[in-house]
């Protein structure tokens, strides 16, 4: 049985933002909604934490360790044409450690900062909805 799939997903994210109020992006390369950019996140795993989860995932991803300032909000994330359903917080984070990097070329294309108020229209349910809740 696959996680998001046969059964109901959960996943985080980290809505990392810079000096300039740029946000950390990711061009995804696999499904659920390949080629739409990202923030970094995964799947939370046994036993782990939200925050603990969204640390390493960001690690694993990116090559930076993060802070947690706090949880903007949790997504609904539903998308019936790809057979897909996860539920996923989103944190808004701050780059303590290294600077950003490709960590999984397999699984993202590319990976850019952007001006939070001039993103790409191709961005995931996830990152529209931390978006907006970031800039409440």
């Amino acid at each position: 049985m696959k996680q998001g799939k046969d059964y109901i997903g959960v996943g985080c994210g980290a809505f990392i933002v810079n000096e300039k109020n740029e946000v950390l992006l990711q061009l995804r390369n696999r499904e659920p909604e390949k080629e739409h950019w990202c923030i970094p996140g995964g799947r939370l795993e046994m036993f782990e934490t939200f925050e603990e989860a969204v640390k390493r995932e960001t690690k694993e991803e990116t090559g930076v360790t993060v802070e947690v300032i706090r949880l903007l909000g949790i997504c609904d994330h539903i998308i019936e044409s790809e057979n897909s359903h996860w539920v996923s917080p989103s944190y808004l984070c701050r780059i303590i450690q290294g600077e950003p990097q490709i960590m999984e070329p397999t699984k993202h294309l590319d990976m850019k900062w952007f001006p939070i108020h001039n993103l790409p229209e191709n961005i995931t349910i996830t990152t529209k909805e931390a978006v907006k809740n970031y800039l409440k």
